[in-house]
Parts: C-alpha cells; structure tokens; sequence
C-alpha cells in the first residue's frame, strides 16, 4: 500500500535496521537448516556409495556409525549361500584416535577388500592400498595437517604409508581411512574379524526378502541400507537436532522483535495522522492493512537479502573449514519466504494493539 511504502521509505535508516534485521535472521535460519541437511548427508555418505542393498550386523546392531560389530565366524560363507544374494563385501570398521601435530584428532576406520569393495569411492589422488602397510587417507584431513601421498602416518602402535586421497569422505565429527581388511585384522589383533556385510542382491530378487532369509542365520540381523541410514541419522538427530532447532526459533523471534520494534516505533509516531484518519471514517482493518504492509514489506525484502547472504556465507564457511558441508536446497528459498512472511505478521501485532486503542478525540487533544 502507498501509505505503508511512505511510512518506511521516510526513514530510510529504520527501514535499514528493519530490513537487515529480517536479512540476518533468515540467514542464520538457512545456514542451520543447511547445516543439519549437511550432517545427514555426511554419516549417510558411505552407505550412499557403498556396494549393495543390505546391510549385516551382528545380531542387536542397527547402526554403522557409532556402533561395534562383531559377526560370528563364518558368517560370510553362510551369507553367500544364501538363495538371491550375488555378491558380499566384508569390512572391518573401528573408530580410532590420530595423533597429528600433537592434536587427537578422531577418526573412522574401514578395513575391506579392494577386490571385493566396500572401501573409498572417490580416489582424487594416488591409488588403493596394495599391501597391508599401505593407507588410503581423507584429503580434507590430509590438508588440514600438511599430509601428502608418500608421507607415513602412525596409527596405534604401527606406521602406514599413504599412497591415496580420498574425496567426499570427511564430516565435521569425524574422516574415514581406508586400509586392506587383513591389516585391520592384524593391528586389532583380530584374524578373520568381520564388522558387516554388504550384499549385493541379484538382479530380479527382492531385497526384503533376501533380507528375511538372511536374518534367518543365527547371531546376525539383516537390514535394508536405507534403514541403516534412518537408524545413523535418527541416531545424529538425538545428540543435534534439538539444539539445531533451538537456535533457528531464537533466530526466528530475534526478527519478530526486530521488525516489530521499528514498525512499532514508527505507528507510534504518527498516532496523529492515524488518528484523523479514524476521525475521517477509517475503519480498524485499513490500519491494520497498512501496519501489515509495512511489516510485509521489511520482511520480503529482509528475506530476499537473507536468501543471498547465505548462499554467499556457506561458500565462506565450507572454504575456510571444508569438513563442515552446509547444503543449500532449492526448497528453502520457498521455506524462507513464509519464514519470513510469519516474521512479519508475528511483528505486525504489536502496532496493531496500539491502532486498535487509538482514539481520535485523544490525538486531537494532544
């Protein structure tokens, strides 16, 4: 509306205030929703590129990050003689502590078969593992500590040589390292310890019933990778969603507020000219109309800047530290219009409270 267009465009400096208020709030709200898109995609990234629609654990384990699985010995062979299955890939995982430069740095690792797969998707530099002594390294991590293909790397008690980097494989919690499963073997002094199976199903078959049959086996549990996944994500929402969520309300009230301060200050200041427009016959909704349109207004245009800071802030923040990955979906330009559309309603009642106990008799008085 015109007069609300007047009202903020007069004082272009609250209108700033209002504007860039909004615009930080919905970047804040982007980037953690970005963020937490981010955590999921990075504990699911292995099983989204590892061979296989199932997933063996030992009986009771529903989860590959964070958990510890032992399958019984054997288990292998029984998998494979299973009616449906086409092929099995063995690992043998362990969460293990670096030492690098004097920091413990945490660190996630897979132990398989080149010949058979289950280890890194993306080599960006070097080769696999071709013997025991040999490690497959993550390239983020590699960097962060001035670590290059050739250079030894201590882990536990023994020395490995990297001879590959591997890409897509760090998150902001924890990297992957990849070496042959036999020298997992030996370093956790554990011949012919297997963590879990992926399975392969043939072609035609139903994953959910070669799940059924396998589950069948004793001391083992058979899930589809997609539930594995859930489990690993459900298990990542329990410890961050919550303070997540958190932080993206307090974002959303700090707009409200912000917005609702500056339209509030500026009804209160033209009570006058309100006034005789109620003394002329204006009825309480055009008032309200206009104190929506004001707050509509900051709040598209706070939003459209929001939308652009976070696109820009994310390239920031995952080029200074490339373990965090914050994903900027198409779908939360939408989400961030009604988040901030909701900002703007929230801070038009505040003013309204003030239009609606306005009396022209007062202001004329004054």
């Amino acid at each position: 509306m015109l007069v609300a267009r007047k009202n903020l465009i007069q004082e272009k400096t609250r209108f700033a205030l209002s504007v860039g208020g909004v615009a930080l709030a919905i970047m804040l709200v982007l980037i953690l929703d970005g963020f937490q898109v981010g955590m999921y995609r990075q504990i699911t990234s292995y099983l989204d590129h590892s061979e296989g629609s199932l997933v063996v654990a030992q009986e009771g384990v529903v989860n590959l990050i964070g958990a510890t699985s032992l399958l019984p010995l054997g288990t292998r062979a029984q998998v494979e003689a299973v009616e449906g299955v086409q092929g099995v890939a063995p690992i043998l995982s362990q969460f293990v502590i670096l030492d690098l430069h004097d920091k413990k740095q945490p660190a996630y690792l897979v132990g398989y078969s080149p010949e058979l797969g289950g280890g890194p998707w993306e080599i960006v530099e070097g080769r696999e593992p071709e013997v025991d002594e040999e490690m497959v390294f993550d390239r983020v991590l590699a960097e962060r500590h001035a670590i290059g293909v050739g250079d030894r790397v201590v882990l536990m008690d023994r020395s490995y040589r990297i001879v590959g980097l591997s890409g897509g494989t760090t998150s902001w919690m924890t990297s992957f390292l990849f070496l042959r499963k036999s020298a997992v073997e030996s370093l956790l002094l554990s011949p012919g310890a297997t963590s879990f199976l992926l399975v392969v199903v043939a072609d035609g078959q139903s994953p959910e019933i070669i799940r059924d049959r396998i589950s069948r086996l004793s001391g083992v549990d058979a899930m589809l990778k997609s539930e594995v996944q859930a489990n690993d994500s459900r298990l990542l929402a329990r410890f961050f969603s919550a303070p997540v969520r958190l932080m993206t309300a307090i974002a959303f009230l700090v707009g409200v507020l912000v917005v609702g301060l500056v339209i509030y200050t500026a009804t209160v200041e033209r009570q006058r000219e309100y006034g005789v427009l109620k003394a002329l016959g204006a009825r309480n909704r055009l008032l309200y109309k206009v104190v929506l349109a004001q707050a509509a207004l900051a709040a598209l245009v706070g939003t459209g800047l929001g939308i652009l800071l976070a696109r820009a802030a994310s390239a920031a923040i995952m080029a200074a530290r490339p373990q965090f990955l914050v994903v900027m979906q198409s779908e939360m330009a939408g989400r961030a219009i009604v988040i901030g559309l909701g900002m703007g309603l929230l801070a038009a009642l505040f003013p309204a409270r003030v239009l609606a106990g306005l009396a022209p008799a007062e202001v004329f008085r004054r």
